[in-house]
């Protein structure tokens, strides 16, 4: 493919919400692998240790500010103005986004100099366990770390643009390329720079971010202009909508910043186990939740804009029973597979056994949220396409009340032998001694995970009406039979495969015990994949023929081209 090609691509427009689905899906499957490669290298190269504590650490006052300064809401706040004056005044439009642009840089510069000044003072009142050594790498660390804070509110910004004009491949790229930039960082940096390395490519990553997509922001229209008039009526409009939405994104800071705060209480790795499990079960989060969600959330817009309510309520419950079949049995599948995950994607180097084993417990447990957690991306655009973002915030401040009640109160439950624990070492199979606090941690998180979701779906069925919430419990019902009957099936194969397969292919042929892993990884999902598309078949899953129709048009179209 010729460079003048290769442009063309990352600016073209996907005019479907499965076909930008889809191929968010893709990218951020892309990502996602990426990403598991990053913490298979940062784990191999740090273990669960202090330098991987204090690399997770450095990142908690950075995205909380990230957040603070709009950033992270702006996308879902500006895109409905965005759209509105795009109908009535596209010039106008443009001015919002460099008044946006513009406000961001000033605020991100008064709050850089306050970072530095005060990094010490924030990281020990966070972070009191660490020793004075830990802290003064974690504050030189999280200081770099928040340089790409720049490059990312920009992008968000940006980001904007490329969601209203469907022009995804250039969005979707741009998390590919800011993994790339860490893995550089580990890979080239790390060997001279220790710790610090992974930092700078976090730097080298975000601002890869924003350069993937700046030149389809300017195809689109985007041109800088040095202006800022924040009494403009859009622009305090959107400040309106993006206040609660900034202060429910800081909850969701805050909320890691009282897990990282309690983790390290626990004891060393107690952090990295907490964040490198909790990397790996937001793959499929990433993968079909924000894929879906931002794939849908223009269609929202535009539906409650031109006030067809039932038109939106139809195409919200199409999403959603699309994202609840794929994601429902993946939660599933991480108790099955945890300690084929964990061996596979982060044991290697300096993570051991010992690491692995309470890993996969902690990713196991998440079993219990997963699917819920897919969905809350599509709740969240459905009330932003309302313009309500004050409900989500509330409720977000609720999940870190409740987060903090569930997490100190099971940590505390875990610390001793009990009924609890013991049922926890007899389900996830543990035999070794390992520190249940952390899994009391995970499990606190994974019930507040639960909470969110079901606030989240009640206040959100209160607001629209019935968008076919009985149809859609009747799926669910479905889905999770077939998806126990997957657990069962898919647990038969993964014992033959470890009792019988592996001693007997380890005799003929002498293999790193990753390749094993990986095989049976590989062939389980794919034993479970079947059960679970069978079962859904024989159950009568309307799901089903969403993706089968989608399917079977897209090999019509291939072959009609051909």
């Amino acid at each position: 493919m010729g460079l003048g090609k290769l442009k063309k691509a990352i600016s073209s427009e996907q005019s479907t919400i499965k076909g930008a689905a889809i191929l968010l899906a893709v990218t951020v499957f892309l990502s996602r692998i990426l990403g598991l490669v990053r913490d298979r290298l940062l784990a191999g190269s740090f273990g669960a240790g202090t330098d991987l504590d204090i690399y997770f650490a450095a990142f908690r006052i950075p995205d909380l500010v990230f957040n603070i300064l709009f950033a992270g809401s702006v996308v879902v706040s500006l895109l409905p103005i965005f759209a509105e004056y795009q109908q009535k005044n596209k010039n106008e439009s443009w001015k919002i986004i460099n008044i946006m642009i513009n406000f961001f840089l000033i605020s991100f510069f008064i709050f850089f100099i306050f970072f530095l000044i005060f990094t010490p003072q924030i990281i020990s009142s966070t972070i009191s366990e660490f020793s004075p050594s830990a802290k003064e790498a974690t504050v030189a660390l999280s200081r770099m770390i928040f340089i790409s804070v720049l490059f990312f509110g920009i992008s968000s910004i940006l980001s904007t643009v490329l969601n209203y004009f469907n022009r995804f491949v250039a969005y979707s790229l741009a998390p590919i390329f800011y993994n790339l930039g860490i893995i550089f960082g580990i890979v080239f940096l790390v060997p001279y720079l220790g710790i610090y390395g992974a930092g700078l490519g976090v730097v080298i990553g975000s601002l890869a971010h924003l350069l993937i997509q700046l030149p389809t922001a300017i195809k689109c229209g985007f041109k800088y202009e040095p202006i800022l008039n924040i009494k403009h009526p859009a622009i305090k409009n959107l400040f309106v909508l993006m206040l609660p939405r900034a202060i429910a994104a800081s909850a969701s800071q805050i909320n890691f910043i009282i897990a990282t705060a309690i983790a390290a209480g626990i004891g060393t790795g107690a952090i990295s186990i907490f964040y490198l499990s909790n990397n790996l079960r937001y793959v499929p989060i990433g993968i079909i939740g924000i894929s879906f969600a931002t794939a849908a959330f223009p269609t929202f817009s535009k539906f409650w804009a031109e006030g067809n309510k039932e038109g939106f309520r139809r195409s919200f419950y199409s999403v959603f029973v699309q994202m609840l079949y794929l994601s429902l049995p993946i939660g599933l599948m991480f108790f099955v597979l945890r300690n084929l995950i964990v061996e596979t994607i982060l044991q290697s180097g300096q993570f051991g056994s010992a690491s692995t084993e309470i890993t996969a417990a902690c990713l196991g447990m998440y079993f219990i949220s997963t699917f819920a957690q897919c969905l809350v991306p599509l709740i969240l655009r459905g009330f932003f396409s309302l313009k309500d973002t004050v409900t989500p915030t509330i409720i977000a401040l609720a999940f870190v009340a409740i987060s903090y009640i569930f997490s100190n109160f099971f940590v505390q439950i875990f610390q001793e032998s009990n009924i609890l624990v013991d049922a926890v070492r007899f389900v996830f199979k543990i035999d070794g001694a390992i520190n249940f606090q952390v899994l009391g941690l995970v499990f606190g998180f994974n019930l507040a995970l639960l909470s969110e979701f079901l606030l989240l779906i009640y206040f959100f069925y209160k607001k629209v009406g019935d968008f076919g919430i009985k149809d859609a419990l009747i799926s669910f019902v479905k889905m999770f039979t077939a998806g126990i009957i997957m657990v069962i099936g898919s647990s038969s194969a993964l014992y033959f495969l470890i009792n019988y397969l592996d001693p007997m292919a380890k005799k003929l042929i002498s293999l790193p015990d990753v390749f094993y892993s990986f095989f049976n990884l590989c062939l389980t999902s794919i034993v479970a994949i079947l059960i679970y598309l069978l079962f859904t078949i024989i159950f009568h899953c309307k799901e089903v023929d969403f993706y089968r129709d989608y399917v079977l048009r897209k090999l019509k179209i291939h072959k009609n081209e051909n």
